[in-house]
């Protein structure tokens, strides 16, 4: 099938008249970009030709010799109830167009209706029938929590149940038309995500990337639609926008958040209707890319607020996942760390240095607020002043403490639950201190010096504590 062939299902167009089927296919065509459309002028050939596959929409006449179209309509309802049927009469009957919906018809138009009511009646029965086999994808994938191609994520390393049901998820949306839209907060990969969405897509273009945070709307309509020689003072040779470069691939439009609102009235239209006009060209061009989106910031709150248009916004949230922040997935920091000093090694050309007992432990207790970025490039310090085969813990404690100090009083200050609330019966202040220091102990996996980090407490106040216990 050839990469341009819109929508990836065939649409059948059934009527007796010929050059009303090439009228109609022609209509579809060059106001709708449908173009994978099959035709039948005889209406008992209509089952078979569904019975061979690939049909996902009908649009079928009333009056035909042989089967009526209404006698065909209850024969797809009964035997294919998963394929669109919209009939298009060539007259305007409610009586008709009511028993017509009443036997399972998506919609009902009339041949004299304008091309535009036509046209928008089969691209809302397309995007249905998407919507009908994307969720029954999302739901059997998310049933199964099975990849068909683990390969797409090899360049996130997560062990976490949360990301491997997103990769799930991503697979399952990853050949829909429809924008992805990916939030989390910074640092958490999420254009690693958009590289396994454009990997799985399907698309033989390439994934091209914007950020468009900054962009002012003038800078975002010429990176996104380019323009046409003499289409602006110093416009002296016409410029491909990025759209057009994605073309049978992906745009990926990173920090989608910060858009103005004209530029953001620009994108919708650009989802909507699925054409663009570049700068200073009276003639549209197709879209032609999936288009996927990131932002960390909230995009319900801005559009609460005023800043975010409602109309985009849910024309974005579509498919979206949300990636977890490092500190939500703490069990993956173990993994994460082997992963980073390999890297680190092979990139700065030394051997990969082995982690001290209880760094990974140590480095769980920190909230990450720069996620999985913030401890590669912890890691890559580590290693850049590395000298001995066993590596120095005291470059991570250095960047813990100095991250927390900036952070100031707003991370200190984080309300905790009080771990005593529940009980009945308090225990002495000896006990509590006998308990944690247990417990920091055994978090530590026996190491004192990382028990003190836990605690706040130096090495020698923790050593003295444990003399007092088993003196």
């Amino acid at each position: 099938m050839s990469e341009n062939v819109y929508p990836g299902f065939g649409i059948l167009l059934v009527d007796d008249e010929p050059d009303w089927l090439g009228s109609l296919a022609l209509t579809l065509e060059t106001y709708g970009g449908i173009n994978n459309i099959k035709t039948c002028s005889d209406s008992r050939e209509v089952l078979s030709l569904l019975e061979e596959g690939g049909i996902g929409l009908v649009l079928l006449d009333m009056t035909m010799p042989y089967l009526s179209g209404e006698e065909v309509l209850k024969q797809i309802a009964e035997q294919h109830p998963e394929i669109a049927v919209i009939v298009v009469s060539g007259l305007n009957q409610v009586e008709t167009a009511v028993r017509c919906m009443k036997l399972g018809a998506f919609d009902y138009c009339v041949k004299t209706d304008e091309a535009d009511r036509i046209v928008g009646s089969v691209l809302r029965a397309i995007r249905m029938v998407e919507m009908r086999s994307e969720f029954q994808e999302v739901s059997s994938r998310l049933i199964s929590r099975e990849l068909s191609h683990p390969e797409a994520f090899s360049s996130i390393v997560t062990a976490d149940r949360s990301m491997l049901d997103i990769f799930s998820y991503v697979e399952a949306v990853a050949k829909s038309p429809q924008p992805l839209l990916i939030t989390g907060e910074s640092g958490v990969g999420k254009e690693l995500i958009a590289q396994a969405a454009h990997r799985l897509s399907g698309c033989r273009g390439k994934l091209i990337t914007v950020n468009v945070a900054g962009l002012d709307d003038t800078v975002f309509a010429d990176t996104l639609f380019g323009h046409v020689r003499g289409a602006f003072t110093g416009a002296d040779q016409a410029r491909r926008g990025m759209v057009e470069e994605a073309a049978d691939g992906t745009l990926f439009l990173d920090e989608i958040g910060d858009l103005s609102i004209p530029s953001q009235v620009k994108l919708l239209r650009l989802l909507q209707e699925r054409e663009y006009f570049p700068l200073g060209c009276d003639l549209p061009k197709r879209l032609r890319a999936r288009v996927v989106v990131a932002t960390h910031q909230n995009l319900s709150a801005k559009e609460s607020a005023g800043s975010f248009r409602r109309d985009l916004y849910y024309r974005l949230r579509t498919h979206r996942v949300q990636i977890p922040p490092l500190r939500e997935r703490r069990g993956d920091i173990a993994l994460l760390l082997e992963h980073f000093l390999a890297e680190a090694a092979e990139t700065l050309g030394k051997k990969k240095p082995t982690p001290p007992k209880g760094l990974a432990q140590f480095l769980s207790t920190y909230s990450f607020p720069g996620n999985v970025r913030e401890l590669k490039a912890m890691v890559f310090d580590a290693v850049s002043v590395h000298r001995d085969r066993m590596l120095s813990m005291d470059s991570f404690v250095k960047a813990v403490e100095s991250a927390q100090a900036e952070a100031g009083p707003t991370q200190a200050a984080a309300p905790k639950q009080n771990p005593f609330s529940g009980f009945d019966e308090l225990p002495t202040f000896s006990d509590a201190a006998a308990f944690l220091v247990h417990e920091a102990l055994d978090r530590a996996n026996g190491n004192q010096t990382l028990a003190a980090r836990l605690l706040g407490i130096s090495q020698p106040a923790l050593s003295k504590r444990l003399k007092m216990r088993h003196g």
